[in-house]
């Protein structure tokens, strides 16, 4: 079971985030049940639970799974408003879970077709995608209610750096948890904070100093927690 919910996973996570653009998700906001990008995302999403899963016998299950995800999403759009966003996102992606794992109780010991990819190879890779645009979505989507109004300058930092600093620090912090180097985690960490330091003192705004140390915090701290479950399932596969 384990070893399909992991293809099903990265299938979501594929879908849901790397191939989802920002325009979508504003056209789907605008346009709800109109939009024609809602229902591109939801193809996208039942091509890819037919590429992981890759066995006809079971062709209708990639069907249901995009069918609910199509009434999950369309009422968290017609529901959502500025109040209540960061909740409905997190209900959605909870609700999605659930369909996957039901998807996977009913698979389950079902002889699927072999993909290329090793159980374990296949878990690195959902580790490390779930790492880089997703873990940067939950991250923004938490701390989006304690964003300051006074930022560091734009002008003097490069285009998105700060988001892709962050994938990579969450990457080397799952590499040294992997191979049980914690003290690289540690290392990590103190680097990140000398680096840092000179621009919240240049700052002198407590909330924006408190917004981007949660930021941190929230980057390492999944990044652990990803670690940490790779290794609790990887001798189980």
């Amino acid at each position: 079971m384990i070893v399909i919910f992991l293809r099903l996973l990265l299938a979501h996570i594929l879908a849901d985030f790397i191939f989802q653009s920002n325009k979508m998700v504003s056209e789907k906001q605008d346009k709800k049940v109109a939009s024609k990008r809602l229902y591109l995302h939801i193809l996208f999403h039942i091509l890819c639970y037919y590429l992981l899963l890759w066995d006809l016998q079971w062709w209708y299950v990639p069907l249901v799974i995009g069918l609910s995800h199509y009434v999950i999403d369309l009422g968290k759009l017609y529901f959502q408003n500025l109040k209540n966003a960061r909740l409905l996102f997190f209900m959605d992606q909870t609700l999605h879970l659930i369909i996957l794992c039901g998807a996977s109780l009913l698979i389950s010991g079902a002889d699927l077709l072999p993909i290329t990819l090793s159980p374990h190879l296949l878990l690195i890779i959902v580790a490390v995608v779930f790492l880089t645009q997703p873990v940067s979505v939950i991250i923004k989507t938490l701390i989006s209610v304690y964003r300051p109004k006074t930022e560091l300058e734009e002008e003097d930092s490069l285009q998105n750096a700060g988001k892709y600093i962050g994938i990579l620090e969450r990457l080397l912090v799952f590499v040294f948890i992997a191979s049980s180097h914690w003290e690289g985690v540690g290392f990590l960490i103190a680097a990140k904070s000398i680096f840092r330091f000179s621009d919240l003192t240049q700052a002198k705004d407590r909330k924006l100093t408190e917004y981007i140390l949660i930021g941190t915090l929230l980057s390492f701290g999944l990044a652990i927690i990803v670690g940490l479950i790779f290794l609790y399932l990887l001798p189980r596969l």
